[in-house]
């Protein structure tokens, strides 16, 4: 390194190269491709050339009821799931991060539905929500919650309740994760300090654990934020964005826009929307890291 002149950090550079290039490739060119293609038309007339039509695909979308109704489930299930999702991983992170006999158990435990493969998940929820033969009405039935078996995924309102309530039931495992790792980092000597003193255990919770976790908290908050705006395979598998498209989500709509429908100029048009509407969520959560660092 010396012999060629180079510091420590070109050094640094030059070792990072070929995973940049690399990143560049599979990222970079994926989503200049997307934004040029958003301007064209497949023509099939024209022997399926692509013809280019400015920002007609932009001015579709505006007139296009179909994707502001999926946008408006999208918002609402993120909107309802991600906070839930903390609050319930917060709460578990707290149980597993004190010290009690099985602590690792019950960790390992409640990141099983995390790490389960999402799209077979979906296939057992749907067998649990099974309007005949599902283990939920069984349950419920039971405890005389309801009187009669319900089709939880054949009507609107309750496929909407039991798309959240698997996708609340698998990445709560994720919430969890993120702020045990924030609990583990705080010092012991803060909380025995705050016994010496006599505080309260909301005290310490709030002087000491809060604050300390704030940047685990906004990093879980951001990073799922970005997932569930994103969510596809749960839904496709367990609804397919029915019935009647209640649960059909922006990323279900752009998948039948360019598989079904075969309009990969609009569908890159929405994928372009879509990228937009996520950005300031992605650059918040990198400057967050940034800072972390």
């Amino acid at each position: 390194m010396k012999k060629r002149g180079l510091s420590d950090v070109q050094f640094g550079y030059l070792l990072i190269l070929p995973a940049l290039i690399f990143i560049v490739i599979i990222f970079l060119y994926p989503v200049i491709r997307n934004f040029w293609l958003s301007f064209y038309k497949l023509d099939y007339t024209a022997g399926g050339h692509l013809g280019f039509i400015g920002m007609d695909n932009f001015k579709n979308i505006l007139r296009d009821g179909s994707f502001w109704s999926s946008l408006r489930f999208t918002i609402i299930f993120t909107v309802i799931s991600v906070p839930i999702e903390f609050i319930l991983g917060l709460v578990f992170a707290l149980v597993a991060n004190t010290r009690f006999k099985g602590r690792n158990l019950v960790r390992a435990s409640i990141l099983v539905p995390w790490a389960l493969p999402t799209a077979v998940m979906a296939m057992g929820w749907q067998w649990i929500f099974n309007g005949m033969y599902g283990v939920f009405n069984d349950f419920l039935m039971r405890f005389h919650i309801i009187s009669f078996p319900v089709s939880w995924l054949a009507m609107p309102n309750t496929a909407i309740f039991s798309v959240l309530f698997a996708d609340i039931w698998k990445t709560t495992s994720f919430m969890f994760l993120l702020l045990l790792a924030g609990l583990q980092s705080i010092p012991d000597e803060l909380y025995e300090a705050a016994n010496i003193d006599g505080a309260s255990g909301i005290k310490k919770f709030g002087y000491i654990t809060l604050p300390l976790l704030r940047s685990s908290i906004v990093l879980a908050f951001l990073f799922r934020t970005i997932q569930a705006f994103g969510v596809f395979d749960l839904i496709w598998v367990l609804t397919g964005g029915g019935p009647g498209d209640s649960t059909k989500t922006v990323s279900i709509h752009i998948y039948n826009t360019v598989f079904r429908y075969l309009n990969l100029g609009y569908g890159a048009s929405l994928v372009v929307v879509l990228f937009i509407i996520m950005l300031p969520f992605a650059l918040g959560y990198a400057r967050i890291a940034w800072r972390e660092e």
